[in-house]
């Protein structure tokens, strides 16, 4: 079970900022594939986010799972709602709804030229 503290603490990563992925690895170096999927599509959105590296704290990367019921990582939050993993937002960016839900959530995109 996922102690409070430790529940807080994810409670203000997710709140910190639009858009968080926790993600194995940086933004600017990110350490898996399925994360670096992920911070491809959303660099392609031109949208900001927080990137928090699970691989610094075995606790957290545990518990982002028992937090959001999710058992991969990346997971990706959008003004504090869970969005998916990697499958999904490859998915959502493919068929434009992660666009409309930026949009509908009003996060700013700035999409670049071609493709991911």
């Amino acid at each position: 079970m996922l102690d409070e503290a430790l529940k807080t603490r994810i409670d203000d990563e997710v709140a910190s900022s639009d858009v968080v992925l926790f993600m194995k690895g940086t933004p600017v170096f990110p350490q898996c594939g399925f994360s670096a999927v992920v911070v491809q599509v959303l660099s392609h959105l031109g949208t900001k986010f927080k990137g928090v590296n699970v691989l610094d704290d075995p606790s957290l990367r545990e518990g982002i799972k028992e937090y959001s019921s999710w058992p991969t990582i990346p997971q990706l939050y959008v003004k504090g709602e869970f969005v998916g993993g990697c499958d999904i937002v490859r998915e959502m960016f493919e068929t434009g709804e992660l666009m409309e839900l930026m949009n509908s959530r009003g996060v700013e995109v700035r999409p670049s030229e071609g493709v991911a």
